[in-house]
């Protein structure tokens, strides 16, 4: 079995900094094997004081770039928040066990033999790079996290190493039956619920905070002329495509299908308000006037089994996999020789 659905790109790997050797479902894993961090493990905001090695794990070292990296990948998953003094440290505690956890199971690889594995670095790393649009986006890319193409190479190579380690001794052992996600299925109702569903198109004349009140008048008034236009009988999805400064406006205006939540709240409660058919007043919202168009509704309904069956067998096949890799890690951390360095 590919593992690519579990395995994070190489592009969002170094987005992603020091996780290139850490695969999602094994960060998941961690967090369940290992112990709490001890407590001298803190995050500081004076970097100069962290020292070069902050721990080692059967002798490797883990550097403190590597931790600058991870708390730094932390932090961006924060989303905008703005941690606490003691959230800081919990991040870094974390940080540092992921750190820790990628190498016991780089060790581990590394006793498995793989073939081409510098061919597999290569292809690799070549795609990465892909999905850049260009070279200097790519080098822009690894110079942010201080790494260079020789470190990307060294962090691709533990990745595949992992991969390859958590393929031959979890995923080969893992079965999921259809009996398995059928008493899932029956045994999670609330988890098949399509929730109800519209589809819209809409003409927007788009504004925003820095829009004068001058041009925001004439930005309502454009959309008022276009509303009674469609009143008159015009087609929307030519003035659409004439007028509306979204990119939906290539197809007509068409949004597509989208649930409850999806849109800004003016927007969705004017488009729960129409008939299929039925064109709405100009709502204003953060990005200028909308125009609305309900093309269909779709009442909430429960997912049947046929269809749902394929992401209930890969989400309980996953949730294996982070107990085996969990597991493992559990137990290997009861014989490695771990020592914290950082105080």
């Amino acid at each position: 079995m590919l593992l690519s659905r579990y395995y994070l790109s190489i592009a969002s790997l170094i987005a992603l900094a020091s996780f290139f050797s850490l695969p999602s479902f094994v960060l998941a894993a961690e967090k369940s094997a290992v112990s709490p961090a001890p407590a001298s493990v803190q995050a500081s905001p004076a970097v100069s004081m962290i020292p070069a090695v902050v721990a080692r794990v059967n002798g490797a070292p883990v550097t403190s770039l590597d931790l600058k990296r991870a708390n730094k990948v932390l932090l961006q998953g924060q989303r905008g928040a703005k941690p606490t003094v003691d959230q800081l440290k919990e991040l870094e505690k974390q940080a540092l066990n992921q750190l820790i956890s990628a190498e016991l199971l780089y060790q581990a690889g590394k006793k498995i033999e793989m073939k081409e594995l510098d061919k597999q670095v290569e292809e690799k790393l070549k795609a990465g790079k892909a999905k850049f649009a260009n070279e200097a986006d790519f080098a822009k890319a690894i110079k942010e996290l201080e790494m260079d193409e020789a470190s990307l190479r060294d962090y691709t190579r533990r990745d595949l190493v992992i991969s390859n380690f958590v393929e031959k001794t979890v995923v080969s052992k893992i079965t999921v039956t259809e009996d398995d996600a059928r008493k899932f299925y029956e045994q999670n109702p609330d988890k098949f619920m399509r929730s109800e569903a519209l589809r819209a198109s809409h003409i927007l004349i788009g504004t925003d905070a820095k829009t004068s009140p001058e041009d925001k008048k004439k930005a309502f008034e454009k959309a008022e002329k276009l509303r009674k236009e469609l009143a008159a009988g015009a087609d929307f999805a030519t003035l659409a495509k004439e007028n509306s400064t979204c990119p939906s406006s290539k197809q007509g205006g068409d949004l597509g299908y989208f649930g409850k939540g999806r849109m800004v709240p003016p927007f969705e409660k004017a488009a729960l308000a129409l008939k299929p058919g039925e064109i709405s007043d100009v709502v204003e919202t953060g990005f200028g006037y909308h125009l609305i168009k309900l093309t269909e509704k779709k009442a909430a309904e429960k997912v049947d089994f046929k269809e749902a069956r394929q992401r209930i067998e890969e989400y309980l096949k996953n949730q294996k996999i982070v107990m085996g890799v969990g597991a493992f890690l559990s137990e290997t951390r009861k014989t490695a020789a771990i020592d914290i360095l950082y105080k």
